[in-house]
């Protein structure tokens, strides 16, 4: 299975990950300051910010871009219990 690297600055901490994870599964794993509520892409909570291999993620889900929409978010915002990681690598930090 392919590998990838995804990086939390706020953590200052890059782990390997297998293809298809999901972020919001990797930054409960090590405590990294992303927060959630519903783990199903409907809060909004989970808002954060893709600083570099966003080439690297998944296409956002159905429901994605409304969320984002509505929670105001920026260019390069994604929610962390929808996108996953892909390939290469991939740096994040909290919304």
């Amino acid at each position: 299975m392919a590998k990838s690297q995804l990086t939390f600055t706020d953590v200052d901490l890059t782990v390997n990950v297998p293809a298809g994870t999901r972020i919001i599964e990797i930054s409960e794993k090590i405590g990294a300051g992303i927060t959630y509520g519903c783990r199903k892409g409907d809060c909004g909570t989970c808002l954060t910010r893709v600083l570099e291999g966003a080439e690297n993620l998944s296409e956002p889900s159905a429901l994605e871009p409304r969320v984002l929409k509505e929670n105001l978010a920026g260019h390069n915002d994604r929610l962390a219990c929808q996108c996953q990681v892909l390939d290469g690598a991939v740096k994040v930090r909290p919304g």
